[in-house]
Parts: C-alpha cells; structure tokens; sequence
C-alpha cells in the first residue's frame, strides 16, 4: 500500500472521495452553466490545491456524466502541475447532440486523480533503441479481436494455417490504415466487434 499523500486547499468544497480506495476525487461545480448540444465551456470549482513536488494532478470525465449525458472533457485528461496554484477548472463538453445539459452549484463534474511523476530528462541521442512497437501508429494493432497477419498478433513464431500451432489462423486482410478486414459473410464478421 502506497503512503498518504498531503494536499493542502483553499476554496468552498475540498475535492471529496465517493468511496474508501477510490483513485478519484470528485471536483463539484463552484457555477451554474448550461451546456446546449455541442457546446464547450471552462467552469470553475472554486478550488485550488498544492500539489507536492513529484506530483501532478490528473482531471478526468466522471463516467455517470459521461454514460448518460454524453458530458466529457475536451482536454482529458487535464494536467495539473505541482507548481500551479490558481483555480482548478474544468474544460466541460457537451457531446449530446440533440439535449442541453444544465450544471448546478455543487455538482460533481469531474474527478481529480494525483499521481507520483518522476523528474525527466530528454537526451538527445543518434539513433533510438529497438522497440516492440516500432514504428506502428494509430490503427497498427487492429480493433476489437480482429486479427491481422502477422504472427505476432498472434504471440507465436509462425502461425499456421490450421491454428495447429496454438493460435488461430488469420481470417482477414489489413486495409491501408492498419486495420482488420474480416473476409467472413455472417454480421459479426461484417461490423467486428469493439471494446
């Protein structure tokens, strides 16, 4: 179990817990603003805090506001740095694209998580190390259980063509941007499945 960590706060409601053991701390809405569909607005919490040196601050969508009335964060997560001291406010969005939504004084809007974060130093070097990774980008790892065609999507060396080898032969092809193409006819194989 990780130490305590400190944070002292000015303001009218302290970042606040809903359950021991819980990674969030709810920020409550210090305004009322109505967010129409689509809509964007920084509302404040009325709170400020100092983070202890190695820390930051992380604000991020709570999942209620987000599941059931498509409110988000247009910058999650939000970045609170140890040194900052101002008001902490949030970057609200409305992704509803047909409902208002009206946020009351006291409302909890986000959450606020801390995390240890180590001192960086960036070195400039002639060429980078090898990574399992490489060079793939956005789309390179496919979607959902698609497969690609390559072995090691599957964990293996070789991967056969009759799944023998403990891994299931590849079912489609990779398009331009790196995603899987299912080749089967039923609707699963037509839409995939995503997370």
């Amino acid at each position: 179990m990780t130490e305590p960590v400190d944070v002292p706060w000015t303001g009218a409601t302290a970042p606040a817990f809903a359950h021991p053991g819980d990674a969030g701390a709810d920020l409550v809405s210090a305004e009322a603003v109505e967010l129409a569909p689509g809509e964007r607005r920084l509302v404040g919490t009325g709170v400020r805090i100092a983070l202890p040196e190695g820390h930051a601050g992380f604000v991020v969508p709570r999942s209620g506001l987000a599941a059931k009335h498509g409110i988000t964060i247009v910058n999650a997560p939000g970045t609170i740095d140890a040194g900052y001291r101002g008001e902490l406010k949030v970057a609200l969005l409305n992704t509803d694209a047909t409902e208002s939504y009206a946020v009351q004084i006291g409302d909890r809007i986000a959450q606020l998580i801390v995390l240890p974060v180590p001192q960086v130093r960036f070195t400039r070097v002639d060429e980078l190390p090898d990574g399992v990774r490489g060079e793939g980008g956005f789309g390179s790892s496919g979607y959902g259980d698609r497969q690609t065609d390559t072995a090691a999507a599957y964990g293996v060396d070789e991967v056969g063509t009759d799944g023998q080898d403990g891994a299931a032969p590849p079912t489609g092809i990779i398009d331009e941007d790196g995603a899987a193409q299912p080749t089967g006819t039923g609707a699963q194989a037509q839409e995939g499945t995503r997370a």
